[in-house]
């Protein structure tokens, strides 16, 4: 299965990486790691998280902070967001 990136979920990461680095930069380099690992791993194991709290996607628990939100398709897995958990969300 294809791994896609959306826009949003992109310019969601480079927001809090550049966060971190600016306080941590050792921790920005590992959450990025913990972040690509998680979502490469999707790819073979979609189904892996839990359901979503909106209907049709899919939460992965990366960090205790940190959730990858994801969409199975027919062909892909499509990462919508990176949110932090103590953002309200939806």
């Amino acid at each position: 299965m294809k791994l896609v990136w959306l826009e949003p979920a992109l310019e969601q990461l480079e927001a809090i990486l550049e966060y971190i680095a600016a306080r941590n930069e050792q921790a920005a380099i590992r959450l990025q790691a913990a972040i690509e690992n998680c979502a490469e791993g999707l790819a073979d194991h979609p189904f892996m998280y839990r359901p979503g709290r909106v209907e049709g996607t899919r939460e992965a628990i990366v960090h205790p902070n940190y959730i990858l939100i994801y969409r199975v398709t027919v062909d892909a897995v499509e990462i919508a967001a990176v949110v932090h958990a103590r953002q309200e969300y939806p």
